[in-house]
């Protein structure tokens, strides 16, 4: 493959001194200060630690990550050799582990996988969706209108998020209740090994459910894919779209309100309707992804890349959020852009982009147009980022506005 990176059976240098902890508060609390600090000391890879004793490889440079995300015979997705000396109770082990999916697994068993997914979400009606947000916007936002406050990630992006995937996935309230509970725990790190049960209890059900009840829903789509996947092939895809359905999904919501509220540049001419909702969430997209650090992968054996050997079997991780604001490749203009790596590059790029725009801007638009007058609630730097490797999560955001009388609700 043109332009890919040299491998060379040799041992990788050491890194010296300590690794950057990326599960910290102070991290959570200031990343682009930490971005930018380690790009001036390591260049375009920098050592760091995703968990206590889990070390990988953060890569931090536009151009490294296009070529390492378009090399997946020298960057393969597959952990099973790494993990074998994590143990169980690893807090990003469950975001990390070997799964049957596309997410995990490389060559023709990626690409089985894959076309699953891509099938499941082709058949979703656009014009249909962007009802369904409006419907549920318009549910979440009448529960809270006339209260004069909220906090956004509670009473909107969260439940709105949750309600839509489950909607696209035919799954009833009970068991998504089961799944939502797992992934919290999975994403922030806290009782994750026990998150992950109640994950896959949840969607192990599911998919008997739907074996039983078919319907016109993604989940129905891919039991009934010529790849013919099994029960257990099946709660692993579900692992997947509710991984990147709701929590990457709440995160693009609230950063991009967070950017409409609290940035003069966009307050004003996005709510005067100079800019739209979408140059707003490309923004995000550059400087606040929802996901800032992940597509992990696990070269077999050491490699060399910008002059650094990079160790066999220890994750590489590409900072989305660092490598978008690269000052090798970073315009001033960013409305209309779409080079971002939010949705990651090459074999395992996302394959719902599409959709979680026109979610987020169907979320976003609806709640600004009937609260126009609403405003953060507390001072920027009140505002708490929750701590971890992965995700840019704001734990919380208040915001005030007039009260308000319900909005009729969709039909």
């Amino acid at each position: 493959m043109s332009g890919s990176v040299p491998v060379v059976p040799v041992a990788p240098i050491d890194v010296s001194g300590p690794r950057v902890p990326m599960y910290t508060p102070q991290f959570a609390a200031d990343p682009h200060r930490a971005y930018r600090e380690m790009r001036e000391k390591y260049g375009a890879l920098a050592p760091v630690e995703l968990a206590p004793g889990v070390p990988a490889t953060l890569v931090l440079e536009y151009r490294t990550a296009v070529r390492i995300l378009n090399d997946p015979e020298r960057f393969p997705a597959d952990p099973r050799v790494w993990q074998e000396g994590v143990p169980a109770d690893c807090p990003v082990l469950p975001m990390m582990q070997w799964r049957p999916n596309a997410l995990r697994n490389a060559g023709n068993v990626h690409a089985r996988y894959r076309q699953t997914n891509t099938a499941g979400l082709a058949g979703i009606d656009q014009f249909g969706l962007q009802s369904v947000v409006e419907r549920t916007a318009v549910s979440l936002i009448n529960a809270f209108c006339a209260s004069g406050s909220a906090d956004l990630v509670r009473d909107y992006a969260f439940p709105l998020s949750f309600e839509v995937l489950n909607h696209l996935l035919g799954c009833p309230a009970d068991i998504a209740g089961q799944a939502a509970e797992g992934f919290r725990a999975i994403f922030e790190g806290v009782g994750a090994e026990t998150g992950n049960k109640l994950l896959v209890g949840a969607l192990q059900r599911l998919a008997v459910h739907k074996r039983a009840q078919p319907g016109d829903d993604v989940t129905t789509r891919m039991l009934e894919h010529p790849a013919r996947l099994t029960d257990t092939e099946m709660v692993h895809q579900l692992a997947t779209l509710y991984g990147a359905g709701i929590e990457p999904q709440q995160n693009l919501i609230i950063n991009t309100l967070l950017l409409i509220l609290a940035d003069d540049r966009f307050g004003g001419i996005v709510l005067g309707g100079s800019l739209s909702t979408r140059d707003a969430l490309d923004e995000v997209l550059f400087d606040d992804p929802p996901m800032a650090n992940f597509c992990i992968s696990f070269p077999r054996q050491p490699v060399l890349v910008e002059d650094r050997w990079l160790p066999a079997n220890q994750p590489v991780v590409v900072s989305m959020a660092a490598c978008n604001t690269d000052p090798a490749i970073r315009a001033g203009q960013l409305a209309g852009n779409r080079s971002h790596l939010a949705w990651g590059a090459g074999p395992h790029s996302c394959p719902a982009s599409s959709l979680a725009y026109l979610i987020a801007q169907e979320a976003i638009d609806q709640l600004l147009d009937a609260l126009p007058e609403i405003r953060l609630a507390v001072q920027l730097g009140e505002l708490a980022w929750r701590p971890g490797p992965f995700h840019r999560a704001l734990v919380a955001l208040p915001v005030r506005f007039t009260p308000s009388a319900p909005l009729p609700e969709r039909i």
